[in-house]
Parts: structure tokens; sequence; C-alpha cells
């Protein structure tokens, strides 16, 4: 269905801090922008699931504990992708602070990974995640539902 309708896709990813309170942000290799790890789900997976994996792949970190941060859906999360492929997408975000292994500085999918202080955030913030970052900045109560 993919190209023909519109479909709806789940992506999934964490906003993670280190023991200095300082948040994790990965500048992307498919645009150079900076955000949270994360990615669209497989077949197969729960949301917690494909959180750490998209984590461990862009990061080289494994989650442990997760906490809801929020979930994002509505038409204001609509994507074309350049191919013409549409989606609805539903964005979950969770909340960690315990995970263990070694930070990847970059790979395939990170130009670079670093933790920043909230009051320091790096400038070109991919704008799919802004919302993400307002929230977090904002200190709204979680869940977040929007």
């Amino acid at each position: 269905m993919v190209g023909n309708e519109k479909v709806i896709m789940v992506v999934s990813g964490a906003i993670v801090f280190d023991k200095e309170d300082r948040v994790l942000m990965q500048r992307r290799a498919d645009n150079g922008q900076w955000g949270f790890p994360g990615g669209f789900m497989d077949l197969g997976e729960s949301v917690q699931d494909t959180a750490r994996r998209e984590v461990f792949e862009e990061t080289g970190l494994l989650l442990e504990q997760l906490e809801l941060f929020g979930i994002y859906s509505g038409p204001q999360y609509d994507k074309t992708f350049p191919n013409g492929d549409q989606v609805s997408l539903v964005l979950i975000s969770f909340f960690c602070k315990r995970y263990k292994g070694e930070l990847v500085e970059s790979n395939e999918e990170s130009m670079h990974n670093q933790f920043f202080s909230l009051d320091a955030l790096p400038d070109n913030i991919f704008s799919e995640h802004m919302m993400l970052v307002n929230d977090l900045l904002t200190q709204k109560s979680r869940p977040i539902i929007s």
C-alpha cells in the first residue's frame, strides 16, 4: 500500500539522560540535523523493543528501564517521503536514565552522538523533534499525549 495510499507507521525512540542530567542527541547522517535516537517499528516488535533497538543501532547504548515520555499523533505528523510515499506517523517517545555500554561517537546512521546540557542544546535541531525538545524544556507533566 505504501505509495498508493497513506499508511500509519509507528516511530519509537528515547530521550536518554546521563548521570550529569545531560540529554543524548544524535546528529543524523540522513540530514545533518540533531535529534533524539529512534526509528520505525519492525513487524513483531513492541514499541519498547523498537526504542531499544534503534537507540542501540544509532548510539551503541543498551537501554534499561524506560518510562513513557509521550505519544504524538495527528495530521501534523503526516509526512511525504522523497519517493512520494505518504505516512501518518504515531511517535512514541520514552525517557531513560539507565543504560549500559559505551557511546559510539559516529556510525552509518549517526554523524555524531553527544550528551548536552538542557541549557546548551545544539543549533540545527531536526524539525520533527522540536515538539519533544519543547515539551522536555517546559517540564510538562508526563506522559504527554499530543
